[in-house]
């Protein structure tokens, strides 16, 4: 409790002071992240320069107003902006009603939420962190994702969870681990890691629409990230991964904190003639298998960068498909970055010690090649 209540302060007073100033300060994972947004960004002739918050923050104000049903709940969503700055000011423009704060309380809020969908509305649920997430996992998982299983097809669950993952911040072990893969393990859920502007602004709403529960991982260190956006951007794909690259001698694998790391990758290993292709998963479950082995049957070499845990990992399924289904386009060894086998450090040179980084992942890439 005395963890979540200092985060719960201290990580949005930290929020909102980079809100304030992110036109004269841009962190240095914000510089590296801005390369995710190229591919999404290229064609916007009259886009606006937006950061990651507030394309989120714009498909909720859509969502809002494009559908009576849709609500949000969750911890200091509303008077207080989001622990994140994300919901910042649509208290104010919707009222009480449409922007709920809960209690202190995962496992009740879900519940009400699972119970708001099951009565025709459609509820957005914010969690702070993926690792609070787990006080409620018995919520998502025996309730939400079996529900339409136990009643025999006749209970759907329209549910919409969005929660910060990742490390990269100083935040520590209570607050930046990965934990989508371990979601990504359970069927009846949808998930969702938007990596780029476009999808943060683009995959809300596609989520709404689907007749079951979607989570949304939402990587903490991509929030400042900035770019241009067209402003009539529309509703993204959640069925299919993405080639934010293209490339004939690797396939490096993303998704969510590590896309950016791996598009800075590939510029280094341009540098030295090898064209690395870049795919972005962007849903974890289901996987877009066709994408992957028609990418793996180009190349013929893999890196899977995942800030996961490395044994159980997300990492690890995709490898597993990938020699399931395309071993033999196969020229060398799977490679796999991930996360050091430790809880999250709080010091920042062993937190970017123990994550995936540019320089891993060229490694990796390296080996790979020969």
């Amino acid at each position: 409790m005395t963890a979540r209540a200092g985060a719960t302060g201290a990580t949005a007073k930290t929020a909102r002071a980079r809100t304030a100033k992110a036109g004269t300060a841009t962190p240095k994972a914000d510089g590296v992240a801005a390369k995710a947004v190229a591919a999404d960004t290229a064609t916007a002739v009259s886009g606006k320069l937006v950061t990651y918050r507030e394309a989120m923050r714009e498909a909720l104000r859509e969502a809002l107003i494009r559908d009576e049903r849709v609500f949000i709940m969750g911890e200091d969503v509303g008077r207080y902006g989001g622990c994140y700055a994300v919901t910042l000011g649509l208290l104010e423009e919707f009222g009480p009603e449409r922007i709920r704060d809960t209690p202190l309380s995962e496992s009740a809020f879900v519940g009400a939420g699972i119970g708001a969908a099951l009565a025709g509305m459609r509820p957005i649920v914010e969690i702070m962190t993926v690792n609070f997430s787990l006080l409620a996992l018995d919520q998502i998982l025996n309730n939400a994702a079996t529900l339409l299983h136990m009643s025999g097809g006749q209970l759907n669950v329209p549910l919409v969870i969005r929660m910060t993952t990742g490390a990269g911040r100083q935040v520590a072990a209570q607050h930046s681990h990965s934990l989508e893969g371990w979601y990504a393990h359970i069927p009846g859920l949808r998930i969702l890691t938007p990596a780029t502007l476009a999808d943060a602004r683009g995959m809300l709403w596609t989520a709404l629409e689907d007749p079951d529960p979607v989570l949304i991982f939402e990587h903490g260190a991509l929030y400042n990230m900035s770019g241009m956006l067209d402003p009539a951007a529309t509703p993204v794909d959640i069925g299919t991964a993405a080639i934010r690259r293209p490339g004939r001698d690797l396939t490096i694998v993303a998704y969510g904190g590590t896309l950016a790391k791996a598009l800075t990758a590939a510029d280094q290993l341009s540098a030295d003639g090898v064209a690395a292709e870049v795919i972005d998963l962007r849903t974890l479950r289901p996987l877009d298998d066709a994408t992957i082995m028609e990418s793996v049957r180009r190349t013929h070499r893999v890196v899977i960068a995942d800030e996961g845990w490395r044994s159980g990992s997300l990492s690890a399924e995709v490898a597993a498909r990938i020699t399931e289904q395309a071993f033999y386009d196969l020229d060398a060894p799977i490679e796999r970055v991930c996360t050091a086998e430790v809880p999250i450090p709080y010091a920042w040179h062993l937190e970017e010690a123990a994550l995936p980084q540019p320089a891993t992942i060229v490694a990796a890439a390296r080996r790979a090649v020969g």
